[in-house]
């Protein structure tokens, strides 16, 4: 309680310092919609007092240059249409997959960049708009940048780009930045960065990782890494449309929760639905309602038990919108292959005096059933969202949803013809987002009781499971003999020397004997 009111007060002292000092010089210099925010956004100015250690007096300074940049750059009114078509088209800067952490990444594909003066500024701008795109998305939550150097020549080094990346972080975005992973930065290169390391500064120096085909998969797993990096990913950038990987329609939104051993019919439903998102919605909103009730109640009693005190516990958060109270607050909690929990409740409470439509979008679509996905809640109810896992899928820490919702006029209907022109009228500016992560909870059973329970529940691993899991040991094993080599070569030198030693030795006590 103490620390939150002390934040309060450095928040406070902040913003009264900024009106007082800086605005009535430089009003002309900042966007009024920065100034406004900087009033009302308590999280954002903490940002910047967490990036300069508290400091109010740093904290200013860093404000109104970041304020300055923002209004040079135009960033409230970034859009892909104001942006040259050939900017994304290239395909050096996008967002892009996860971390380990669950953390977004931004990826610099260096060998597609080159330097040229004439079109820098718009390259800035171009990292300007996705950076701002993911910052309104996601409201603080850290980046972690990739500069992937692989095929990179002289031709292709922009120092004075690569220190705008940084500089973005540094000033701008502050508190946004994860990591900085180097991939395979070439040897020629070694100067130049450690100008960049020089750019970070002493304290956010540990942010920058170099890293190669063998240990990037310490900091990103294999599923969102591209071949060329020792990765599964398949994703290919191409433009049009936009890069946005984060939300999509989860599989069989509208259809029965069932259990794993469902038959073959209903499994061609399944990717009939996920095939055809677009006619799910127009289902009836009534029979989604009907089916939700039929459906939950066939679960076995110590199924419902179990599950409402786990979720009992989970939903101790709450996010108050404007629209909706959305429990959980943050995030969503799943079990490991060994825990078994496949199962998670999201409640969604209306508290405008308007009905209120819904969608769930998730960032897997074929892990997921969402059960209803897209509805609407009468005002002052709430509403049961069944969240579970298909088959043998288990949840990750890259997992993502996303709740959209929007307030109806009171003559507007909320079957499903209604819902679905709904969402194609309404105004982005009216729908209220709001994102949940995944947690997964391991396993704290013995590992031989855990694989007897679940014997008959976990697929059999694949030939490309196996393959993949075989080329890690491999690499492991590689770089395990690499060590070995190191550790060799350095005994037979010191060896070498002790011997050297040895006989120096020898032949001064012979000299001293012949004197």
């Amino acid at each position: 309680m103490a620390e939150q009111d002390n934040r309060a007060v450095l928040i406070s002292e902040t913003r009264q310092r900024f009106e007082t000092e800086y605005i009535p010089a430089k009003s002309d210099a900042y966007d009024s919609r920065d100034v406004e925010r900087l009033q009302q956004d308590d999280s954002w100015v903490d940002n910047y007092l967490i990036w300069q250690h508290d400091s109010v007096d740093e904290t200013l300074k860093m404000i109104d240059e970041s304020f300055q940049w923002r209004k040079e750059y135009a960033v409230h009114d970034l859009t892909e249409s104001s942006l040259p078509k050939w900017l994304f088209e290239t395909g050096a800067l996008y967002l892009h997959g996860y971390d380990k952490e669950g953390h977004k990444i931004f990826w610099f594909r260096v060998k597609l960049h080159t330097k040229d003066a004439k079109t820098q500024h718009e390259k800035k701008k171009l990292v300007a708009f996705w950076l701002e795109r993911y910052a309104r998305r996601e409201h603080g939550k850290p980046l972690t940048v990739v500069f992937d150097m692989a095929e990179t020549g002289l031709s292709n080094m922009d120092l004075d780009f690569v220190r705008y990346i940084i500089g973005c972080f540094k000033v701008y975005y502050p508190n946004y930045l994860s990591k900085i992973v180097i991939f395979e930065l070439p040897w020629i290169m070694n100067a130049a960065f450690k100008l960049v390391k020089s750019w970070l500064g002493p304290d956010a120096v540990g942010f920058l990782k170099t890293v190669n085909k063998n240990d990037i998969q310490e900091y990103i797993s294999a599923e969102y890494l591209p071949p060329h990096m020792g990765g599964t990913d398949t994703f290919k950038y191409h433009y049009p449309p936009l890069v946005d990987d984060d939300f999509q329609t989860p599989l069989c939104e509208n259809g029965p929760i069932t259990s794993e051993d469902e038959t073959e019919s209903k499994e061609e439903i399944d990717v009939d639905n996920k095939e055809n998102p677009d006619s799910n919605e127009e289902q009836g909103s009534s029979s989604k309602k009907t089916n939700l009730t039929d459906q939950i109640p066939k679960l076995e009693d110590s199924d419902k038990v179990d599950s409402k005190a786990k979720n009992a516990k989970k939903a101790l958060t709450t996010f108050k919108g404007l629209l909706l109270h959305i429990s959980p607050a943050e995030e969503l909690h799943f079990g490991s292959k060994e825990t078994g929990e496949k199962k998670c409740l999201i409640v969604l409470t209306n508290v405008t005096k308007n009905t209120v439509a819904f969608k769930v979008r998730t960032t897997a679509p074929d892990k997921y059933r969402v059960k209803p996905s897209n509805s609407s809640c009468e005002p002052g109810t709430s509403l049961d969202i069944v969240v579970s896992l298909h088959g043998g899928c288990t949840a990750s820490l890259q997992d993502r949803f996303l709740i959209m919702a929007a307030e109806m006029d009171q003559c507007s209907g909320t079957g499903n013809q209604e819902l679905a022109q709904f969402w194609k009228e309404v105004p982005r500016n009216k729908v209220m987002e709001h994102r949940l992560r995944c947690h997964v909870i391991e396993s704290s059973k013995p590992s031989t009781l855990t694989i007897n329970e679940n014997a008959f529940n976990v697929p059999a691993k694949t030939s490309e499971d196996l393959h993949f899991q075989l080329t890690q040991v491999l690499h492991s094993n590689k770089r395990l003999q690499e060590q070995i080599d190191r550790c060799v070569w350095l005994q037979q030198l010191t060896m070498v020397l002790v011997l050297l030693l040895v006989a120096n030795a020898c032949f001064y006590m012979l000299c001293s004997q012949g004197r």
